[in-house]
């Protein structure tokens, strides 16, 4: 599967994991994941294609829980969405489209456009509490919770 590099932990010259993302219907980009660590060869090839994100991204002012039912958070930095990533996941995703396990990098797709990247599409909305998290909407592959917490495999309606 293929899905927008978003967002990154590490540094921009060695990358460490991706938070991946798809376009909703809107075009705002949706979390749908993260990576498991990167190879260092892996974490090479992603480093010499990133570029910093410029005002205005779909996720400024996020925060990315660390994991599945964790209050931790990752220490995030946000990517300009050009690279596409093709990554192989196990079937355990929560029904609002987030893998709730990380997910593998395979290897860059540069032959791919973020625009040929299949998007999200349903819209599910909830107001209930669940493990703590307060959310407001969920799209398919997001969770956007009150104070800002986008949850990756986290936070679900």
């Amino acid at each position: 599967m293929e899905a927008i590099v978003g967002a990154i932990t590490g540094t921009l010259t060695r990358p460490q994991l991706l938070v991946l993302g798809r376009h909703d219907h809107e075009g705002r980009l949706c979390t749908v994941g993260r990576t498991v660590p990167l190879r260092p060869d892996a974490a090479r090839q992603v480093a010499e294609l990133l570029t910093a994100a410029a005002p205005g991204h779909s996720w400024t002012g996020a925060k990315f829980s660390a994991m599945w039912g964790s209050r931790d958070v990752l220490d995030a930095i946000l990517v300009h969405p050009t690279l596409v990533a093709e990554v192989s996941a196990d079937r355990a995703i929560d029904h609002g489209g987030i893998y709730r396990h990380p997910l593998r990098f395979q290897r860059l797709r540069q032959d791919v456009g973020v625009e040929d990247v299949p998007g999200v599409s349903v819209r599910v909305g909830c107001g209930r509490r669940l493990t703590g998290w307060p959310c407001a909407v969920a799209f398919a592959g997001e969770s956007v919770c009150a104070g800002g917490w986008i949850g990756v495999g986290v936070a679900r309606c």
